[in-house]
């Protein structure tokens, strides 16, 4: 899979790149957390990112026009797809290293299902935010050294990724939703699936290991 990057024209539809934001501070708390020995962990709010309290207000204030906000944080060992998400809102991403996004477009949606054939991959400098849009599918994060694994800060607006409301479902949208503001397509593959999420990703599970060696 071609791995492009969050600097070229392929990636505007996606997201943009943001700047005028110093994440040196929120690097290194984010370096103080361990890494799992596999697999990935996610956290929606943790207090030692959120007491990076200049680049917290900065985010809070310029990247969402005032509104409560979470730094949490990804982190872990993943090459593969697995899932897709969406929120209502655009997602930034800050990394300690180099980290991939595999990303799709929800007009790409059709009938509840997407082909992963449609899937771009992004690589993220270092320290560079970038904002995902609404509009943009988006899961775990990939990393680009194994020993290294990744760890990425996930801004989101307050209370996003924590438990679901309780409604009855009105429509199959309804059904795909697996956590406060997160819409979810599983592949059939992943855990996710097998724990009874919505089956919504067709083709082959992307994994982009053969292409970060």
């Amino acid at each position: 899979m071609k791995i492009f990057s969050v600097y070229d024209t392929e990636f505007k539809p996606y997201g943009k790149v943001l700047e005028g934001y110093d994440t040196v501070e929120l690097m290194k708390a984010m370096g103080q957390i361990p890494l799992p020995e596999n697999g990935t962990a996610y956290e929606a709010g943790i207090d030692s990112l959120e007491a990076c309290s200049a680049v917290y207000e900065a985010f809070r204030d310029r990247a969402y026009g005032g509104m409560p906000i979470q730094i949490g944080m990804c982190w872990g060992h993943n090459t593969k797809l697995n899932c897709l998400e969406y929120h209502r809102d655009s997602e930034v991403n800050i990394g300690t290293g180099d980290f991939v996004l595999l990303l799709a477009r929800q007009e790409e949606i059709d009938k509840g299902v997407l082909d992963t054939a449609n899937v771009k991959a992004f690589r993220v400098p270092a320290g560079v935010p970038v904002e995902v849009y609404a509009t943009t599918l988006h899961y775990a994060p990939c990393h680009v050294d194994a020993a290294a694994g990744f760890r990425v800060a996930v801004v989101l607006p307050k209370g996003t990724n924590t438990e679901k409301p309780d409604f009855a479902p009105q429509c199959e949208e309804d059904t795909w939703m697996t956590a406060r503001n997160k819409w979810l397509l599983a592949h059939p593959e992943s855990d996710e699936a097998k724990g009874g999420a919505h089956i919504g990703l067709c083709g082959v599970n992307v994994d982009i290991a053969p292409d970060i060696i």
